[in-house]
């Protein structure tokens, strides 16, 4: 009978700690948070997956922020701002 019991207790444990692992991947995916989380997970199991978010991070940091429309760039008004816009 307590072979029984400390099977039980097992596989609960292991179910849950499975559990949780999933909804916490499920939950990253969809909100595109939590790459450091499950960023060693990710390396282990599909290391393809791993690169190219690498590879994401890397154009992330590349993209140039657009200006605000009619704002400054770079604390300069722009000729639009001060001539109006060409036709």
């Amino acid at each position: 009978m307590d072979e029984v019991l400390i099977s039980a207790v097992f596989a609960g444990c292991v179910a849950a700690v499975l559990g949780t692992l999933w909804w916490l991947a499920s939950r990253v995916r969809r909100r595109g948070i939590g790459g450091e989380v499950m960023g060693p997970f990710e390396e282990m199991w599909h290391p393809a997956a791993h690169r190219f978010r690498a590879e994401i991070r890397v154009q992330e940091t590349r993209t140039v922020p657009m200006p605000p429309p009619g704002g400054k760039r770079n604390g300069r008004v722009g000729l639009q701002d001060v001539f109006g816009p060409q036709t």
